[in-house]
């Protein structure tokens, strides 16, 4: 049923996910970058604020410092113009706190980069029946619910934290100016820390409800499916024309020396092994070709078309495929199952006839289709 009627039940795809990030519907939570921006604005003003209040106290100084050519000729933008470089690399650099973190925050949920398709306009940000189904859908519902969090638990933490500073701050009137600034400078900060914990708090549940979320949007059905993975196979015929041109090709490159080959050895069909032994040239039988799956397809073929004899001797076959490299000899202990094979090639080619003898492979030289040795069978 989930099938005919279109619902989205199977997992993504590697492709899908592809796909997605390519058309920029990535995985985002805004409560985490904005957590995250907060707590790196925070940590630079414990650290560098000193240095943004004294550019601020140069621009005030040179503010209300007037002169006689002030009174005569009125600059209002001359004390920024005198100090206002000072502000420069302190709000400079927390402009690029703030920047890092929200380049972290995307990284963080693995979608770093730049998408020019989210960029793009698209009618569903203007269509108004669009927004009215993203405000009283799940996706409005689940976004009054978080906001309604928000005010509930920051105002309590906010509540809390300025309860806790009223005391402290009567203590205040006892100090000078320099140090009550110093005191509320180091209440802001952490007030402001608190507030993003509070955001942090947030951000923990905000994240597996987008997680979850983006996981159901990428969804697809049986059908999807389907129709994924046959682009990406291709058509039966499609594939059939594939593995006939890496036939082609293999042919190319096997052809001279299949051409030189005296019998070919297979499995029948996943290896194939050509040999040469000639008589005043060679003192024992070399390979000159060997493959499987697909090379084998070709050997065969080669072999065919040249009339080389092709005998089916799998568990031979594959011992010398497993021991023999292409251009080397055989393995001394293959001589004599590979004579009786010769033997019978070059009898049957003199007389025309007759059936070969039985060919027995060496308890050393037994390998299954993997490689693998394994026992003669009893």
């Amino acid at each position: 049923m989930a099938e005919t009627s279109g619902e989205k039940t199977e997992a993504p795809t590697p492709k899908r996910k592809r796909k997605a990030v390519e058309e920029g519907q990535l995985l985002k939570s805004k409560d985490f970058g904005t957590a995250l921006v907060i707590l790196l604005g925070c940590a630079w003003m414990a650290f560098f604020g000193g240095g943004l209040m004294a550019a601020c106290k140069g621009v005030m100084t040179a503010s209300f410092s007037f002169g006689r050519g002030d009174v005569e000729h009125f600059e209002p933008w001359r004390p920024l113009e005198a100090a206002g470089w000072q502000l420069v690399l302190p709000i400079g650099s927390l402009f690029a706190i703030a920047m890092i973190g929200a380049i972290l925050s995307q990284a963080t949920l693995g979608s770093f980069g730049w998408n020019n398709k989210s960029m793009m306009p698209k009618a569903s940000r203007i269509n108004p029946a669009a927004g009215l189904k993203r405000m009283f859908g799940p996706t409005g519902w689940i976004e009054l619910g978080k906001s309604l969090l928000k005010v509930a638990l920051l105002g309590s933490i906010g509540a809390w934290m300025l309860m806790s500073l009223t005391q402290s701050s009567l203590g205040l009137l006892a100090l000078d100016i320099q140090a009550s600034a110093g005191t509320l400078g180091t209440q802001f900060i952490t007030l402001m820390f608190v507030m993003a914990s509070g955001l942090l708090v947030i951000a923990a549940i905000d994240l597996p409800i987008q997680m979850f979320r983006h996981f159901q949007q990428l969804k697809m059905t049986k059908q999807e499916v389907k129709e994924e993975h046959k682009e990406s196979e291709g058509s039966p015929e499609l594939k059939g024309m594939q593995r006939q041109r890496q036939r082609e090709i293999l042919k190319g490159g096997f052809r001279k020396s299949v051409g030189t080959a005296h019998v070919v050895l297979t499995n029948p069909t996943h290896f194939a092994v050509a040999l040469r032994y000639e008589s005043g040239k060679d003192q024992v039988p070399v390979v000159v070709a060997k493959g499987r799956g697909q090379t084998a397809l070709a050997i065969r073929e080669l072999a065919a078309e040249m009339q080389v004899p092709m005998l089916e001797v799998p568990v031979l076959a594959r011992a010398v495929y497993f021991t023999s490299r292409e251009g080397q000899e055989v393995r001394d202990d293959l001589y004599q199952a590979i004579a009786i094979v010769l033997a019978f090639v070059f009898q049957t080619n003199n007389k025309a006839g007759g059936s070969m003898p039985p060919v027995t492979v060496p308890d050393t030289a037994l390998f299954d289709e993997h490689g693998q040795k394994m026992a003669r069978a009893s």
